[in-house]
């Protein structure tokens, strides 16, 4: 790729890295790369058994082949451009999609899962028990991944969607918000929180949650899952209740997601420190590098259930933070929490089949001047069903490796590994199952560069090793005391975010080496401040979160504007939070969707035929500040249900084609 971004805001990405230092333009590099996926795609429409043996081809020939074996063929040809008429910045309290489209909701807090026999209706001033909401949708649904159904199909009609709730709001969980504190509300809250799986079928009018369904499944705070990984049974992870240290009660805090080709889904534990509380006041250094406090006001748990009381459990937190994998398919199967993948505030998984075979897990870990990570399993996927068991044991052995984004626009991925540079017992690693619990101070120890909050990673489904994630923001960077900008983060007081493009050597995610871009620095083009501006062509956005491709090639950018600057301040104008799409490499970006007021948008899934797209709406309703009041639920949204709800509710909404068409087409 060509040269990074180095501070000068220009009108798009192709003027980034065109022509400076004989680098060439954007338009070339992009043509290099469309014709090597060209080459790529060919020979995985032949298929192995149509091409020359190995020992006949040039080495070229032979590492496409071989890649090919580990490779989707895609569907549909790479889109060249975008088919649908923008919306306007909008403050209403609704869900806008162009015209043409069709936004549905489908699965709102409170709604059945459809788990057999266990179906209560949800109550509209939020009396449901704690029992019942186990057995509902949770609070502020997040990241989501669509599985066809059967296994191993490609319908389109008939799937599994499991998604994420990643938080609560006592204002809205309770009639009375955080009166008459007890376990039983606290408990409700750990049931608010976690992961669904439901059944969806297309219908004559729509999208349908199957009811009940033999899939339907609600994990939660309690939910038994087992340890994998040098972590598993290691003394940081034990407790009085768990004395092997293998098998740790639920999780919490699920952000973003990822999903494998053997059909299970990866959950990413985030801001779970946030939950924990030391009340002995003798904050470890530890602690304090995750983020754990004295107290917290948010959640409440710690002061009704000692587990999430450091002070008396001080192993509990460290059996947080990971990345965690469940079988939609099997409702009565145990999730697995891989340690291997490191302990972070987990934002994603995005995982990738490498051209050997390998897996390549990428992740970002969601906190300002925080690293961007991945994973390489030891050994390889195998395609097919019958190789499935074997297959869900790739991420408890492998490599971690933490990036570091040079000035000259290579970036080298330095392993996190037991003896090596500095990660040491003398240095408070005694061996790899402590590193891992404690990967944010082994990352600082080896130099990775701090990024402006690296959330969500998306790979390019076309170009094997072209990944891009979404760094939101960073207000911290630049004041007294703290990094200044760099060449992968080049704005001090980085208020609107950029997304970030690398390319790994040889497309191989196996490599240790990359070479990264910038594509594009979100702003407001009107903004007072130059560095606020951006370089967007088209439809402007700021603070870039959720991040995926679709089918086509097509990266959709979802927007996370915090409520207490969503259409205020330095974005004043710029209306509630929004969907925006691109090509990259054609330097347009196109607003799809809008979201009600006080929410953000999140989550995001197609299905094979991609006419169908999901996507979550988090937290409609949320005040600019605090908790919602609970004598006034609806004093900022009333979105879904309007003036017959009690109360605004996170829900999947369901967006199609009127002409049934392929979305963004």
């Amino acid at each position: 790729m060509g040269k990074p971004f180095t501070g000068t805001i220009k009108k798009s990405h192709a003027e980034d890295i065109d022509n400076r230092s004989g680098n060439p333009a954007f338009s070339q590099i992009m043509d290099a790369r469309l014709s090597r996926r060209s080459v790529l795609q060919g020979f995985g429409a032949l298929g192995v058994t149509g091409i020359l043996p190995l020992g006949l081809m040039s080495n070229e020939a032979q590492a496409a082949t071989e890649a090919a074996r580990f490779q989707p063929i895609p569907r549909f040809p790479r889109a060249t451009a975008l088919g649908f008429k923008s919306v306007s910045f909008s403050t209403k309290d609704k869900v806008v999609v162009p015209e043409g489209y069709t936004a549905q909701v489908l699965y709102p807090w409170g709604a059945s899962t459809g788990i057999a026999g266990n179906m209560p209706a949800f109550k509209s001033n939020a009396g449901n028990s704690a029992a019942e909401q186990a057995a509902q949708a949770g609070m502020h649904h997040d990241g989501m991944s669509f599985f066809a159904l059967p296994l191993g199909s490609q319908t389109s009609d008939r799937g599994l969607l499991a998604m994420n709730h990643e938080y609560i709001d006592n204002g809205l969980l309770f009639p009375d918000g955080t009166a008459n504190w007890s376990l039983e509300k606290a408990r409700k809250g750990q049931n608010a929180m976690g992961i669904s799986v439901v059944e969806v079928r297309r219908a004559a009018n729509g999208w349908q949650v199957v009811r009940p369904s033999p899939f339907a499944r609600r994990i939660t705070a309690n939910t038994p899952m087992s340890v994998t990984g040098p972590a598993r049974g290691h003394k940081l992870m034990r407790t009085a209740a768990d004395s092997q240290g293998a098998l740790v009660l639920g999780t919490m805090q699920n952000c973003a997601n990822g999903r494998t080709p053997w059909g299970t889904y990866l959950t990413c534990e985030e801001n779970w420190s946030d939950i924990f509380t030391n009340n002995s006041g003798e904050i470890t250094p530890l602690e304090k590098r995750y983020g754990i406090g004295k107290e917290e006001s948010d959640y409440l748990w710690s002061k009704v259930d000692e587990r999430f009381d450091s002070s008396k459990n001080p192993n509990e937190p460290n059996r947080f933070g990971w990345v965690v994998e469940i079988d939609p398919f099997d409702p009565k199967s145990t999730p697995r929490k891989h340690t291997g993948l490191g302990r972070i505030k987990h934002e994603g998984a995005e995982l990738t089949v490498t051209p050997s075979g390998r897996v390549a897990v990428y992740m970002g870990d969601d906190q300002r001047f925080e690293y961007i990570y991945k994973f390489v399993s030891k050994n390889r996927y195998q395609p097919g069903e019958q190789h499935r068991a074997a297959n869900m044991r790739l991420l408890e052995e492998g490599t971690l490796y933490v990036a570091r984004f040079n000035e000259d626009g290579s970036g080298d991925w330095l392993p996190l590994v037991h003896g090596q540079n500095g990660l040491t017992a003398e240095n408070g690693f005694a061996d790899q199952g402590e590193l891992l619990v404690k990967t944010r101070l082994a990352a600082d120890k080896v130099g990775a560069t701090k990024m402006d909050r690296p959330e969500w990673i998306s790979a390019d489904p076309f170009q094997s090793g072209s990944l891009y994630c979404t760094l939101t923001n960073n207000s911290e960077r630049g004041k007294e005391g703290k990094p200044g900008a760099d060449a992968a983060n080049p704005r001090n007081n980085n208020l609107f975010g950029h997304i970030i493009h690398w390319q790994e050597a040889d497309g191989d995610g196996t490599k240790t080496s990359f070479k990264w871009d910038i594509l594009v620095m979100a702003g407001k083009p009107d903004a007072e401040k130059e560095a606020h501006r951006g370089n967007i062509s088209g439809d402007a956005f700021g603070s870039p979160d959720g991040l995926a491709f679709d089918h086509r090639g097509v990266l959709w950018i979802q927007t996370d504007v915090s409520t207490s600057t969503l259409n205020m301040k330095e974005y004043a104008g710029m209306g509630n939070n929004q969907v925006v799409a691109t090509i990259p490499g054609t330097g347009e970006y196109r607003r799809f969707l809008t979201a009600p007021n006080g929410s953000e948008v999140t989550g995001i899934a197609f299905t094979p035929d991609n006419k169908t797209l999901f996507v979550n709406i988090q937290h409609p309703g949320e005040p600019s500040k605090g908790s919602s009041d609970p004598t006034n639920p609806k004093a900022v949204s009333s979105w879904p249900d309007g003036i017959r709800g009690g109360r605004p509710r996170a829900a999947t909404v369901v967006i199609t084609k009127n002409d049934g068409g392929v979305i963004g087409s």
